[in-house]
């Protein structure tokens, strides 16, 4: 066992293993520090080691523990769409086929999970043979036993077994056909048997305890930091958010019930605290928790909080992150236009981030990050002109404040009102242009890589063809010479990467993941669209 293993400390008690307990691997396809920082690989993990018909070993990039010999089950939680290329070189190091359908009765079951594959699986789908959809607390359990049920059948009959359960999918079982494989679109996509669900549906956890560090330790990403998820979801729904479309509907852990007990099992272990969230500050009882947090039983601890909705940073709030050790607040704000924040459905006014700016310096913090995006469906020069317009007001109005803009490019996600809009060719050139113009006025800004962007669109609206690509993109490195380089090279057995990230999509297609059901119908995504143009 590996030596970082042994710096953490355990806010749970793993159980013993029963002697025919099914062998099991959970992977993070990163470094540890990296993995062990994922709430979500976090609580998965522990919600196996609790079982004591499950016998799990952890597998990262850099560290393993002891792994079984013949594994049955092999998992991965997948956060980022680059780590693909980890989870095709740890498959090889298991010594274990790249595709299911290479696999046999002798190899284990491959399994993934996590937002990017609950958002739209599809490019990565020929490597796994089942995947998780949507929130662990009850599926994962689920789909365990399940597993029992057929742990002795032919993989065959496991994995039409395993497809009956709501939430897995099983993509194996399902034929894509299309209109012509190298440019056109999906014609059609179908299960291969009559009693194969036609649609797998998303499971969506309802209770209000939410999630919690499971571990806390020093070789984490984040050193010691003791995870609270405050609240699912968002109510705010932006058209181009994931993390409020995909996860809907919002919940909030109770306060009582869920948030302080949780808050005082984590500072037993550690005194920096992380309130995890969209949208932390619109908890019904946020004001409640912030009395909490400023009882002098916690003056030593450090708070660090998610990003929060603008118009609910008071003066409270920034004196009590100050007062933890915090001195900065992140707020969201996506552009300066009134116009586009209208499309996008962002309920906030400029005056309302002049005071956000105001009462975090009144409370003592001496740095606001805000995050914006260039192009925007609907985008013009006027609107980037108002960025920096309200970028000089902020600037005006607090002296002193220290501003940073982190500024990305709108990528398209499945399952928003916004999947089936590309990628903005100008993009880049505006990146550029408001660097330009907001240095001079002593804004830090902090742009985010145009040609990451350009990968991540063509992985969130990706189908199935991409597989190939993505085998080759391991081998040339995960830069976008790479993946141009490995689209030239299966030219005619795949779309342009143009058809992927940069074209708006027909609105009654078939899209790649047509056959995985969000939260919400795709008539109310056309219609929230509609609304937005």
């Amino acid at each position: 066992m590996s030596g970082v293993f042994d710096n953490e400390r355990l806010l749970f008690t793993p159980t013993s293993a029963q002697l025919d307990a099914i062998p099991a691997i959970f992977a993070f396809p990163n470094e540890y520090a990296v993995g062990i920082t994922s709430l979500g690989y976090q609580v998965v993990w522990a919600s196996l080691a609790t079982r004591s018909d499950v016998r799990v070993s952890r597998l990262f990039t850099d560290t393993r523990e002891s792994l079984p010999r013949t594994p049955e089950l092999v998992g991965f939680s997948l956060s980022w769409e680059l780590d693909y290329v980890n989870i095709l070189n740890l498959l090889e190091s298991l010594e274990i086929p790249l595709r299911s359908k290479d696999r046999t009765d002798e190899h284990p079951l491959v399994f993934g999970g996590g937002p990017v594959l609950t958002a739209n699986p599809e490019p990565f789908a020929d490597f796994f043979d089942v995947i998780l959809l949507g929130d662990g607390e009850d599926l994962l359990g689920n789909f365990i036993e399940a597993y029992k049920q057929v742990r002795t059948a032919t993989r065959k009959t496991q994995l039409k077994h395993l497809a009956s359960v709501p939430g897995i999918y099983i993509p194996s079982l399902y034929e894509v056909s299309y209109r012509d494989l190298s440019e056109g679109p999906i014609a059609a996509i179908q299960p291969l048997e009559s009693d194969i669900p036609a649609v797998v549906e998303k499971q969506t956890y309802r209770g209000n305890t939410l999630s919690t560090s499971t571990v806390v330790t020093e070789k984490a990403a984040w050193e010691n930091i003791y995870m609270v998820e405050v609240v699912r979801s968002c109510p705010e729904m932006c058209r181009f958010c994931l993390a409020s479309y995909l996860t809907l509907p919002f919940r909030t852990a109770s306060l009582n019930g869920a948030l302080i007990p949780a808050i005082e099992r984590g500072m037993t272990v550690t005194n920096r605290l992380g309130l995890l969230g969209a949208s932390v500050t619109q908890h019904p009882e946020f004001e409640d928790l912030l009395d909490y947090l400023s009882k002098p039983q916690y003056d030593d601890i450090r708070l660090s909080i998610a990003s929060v909705r603008t118009n609910t940073v008071t003066v409270k709030l920034a004196e009590t992150l100050a007062k933890r050790d915090t001195r900065s607040l992140t707020i969201a704000v996506e552009s300066g236009s009134e116009r586009l924040r209208q499309i996008i459905n962002k309920k906030l006014d400029n005056d309302e981030i002049i005071q956000a700016a105001i009462n975090a310096k009144a409370g003592g913090l001496t740095g606001l990050k805000l995050y914006g995006m260039v192009g925007i469906p609907g985008e013009t020069t006027a609107d980037l002109e108002a960025t920096v317009a309200m970028m000089r007001d902020i600037k005006k109005a607090v002296p002193g404040l220290r501003l940073t803009l982190g500024c990305s490019t709108f990528v398209p996600k499945a399952h928003t009102p916004f999947q089936w809009l590309g990628v903005n060719l100008e993009a880049e050139k505006r990146l550029k242009w408001l660097e330009k113009k907001l240095r001079p006025l002593g804004v830090n800004f902090r742009p985010e890589s145009y040609n990451w962007s350009v990968i991540q669109a063509l992985l969130s609206r990706g189908d199935r063809r991409l597989s190939h690509l993505l085998e080759l993109t391991r081998h040339y490195g995960d830069s976008l010479g790479s993946y141009r380089r490995a689209f030239k090279e299966l030219r005619g057995r795949l779309p342009a990467m143009d058809y992927y990230v940069h074209q708006n999509w027909n609105v009654d297609r078939v899209l790649p993941w047509s056959h995985l059901q969000g939260p919400l119908p795709v008539t109310t995504l056309q219609k929230h669209l509609a609304i937005a143009l």
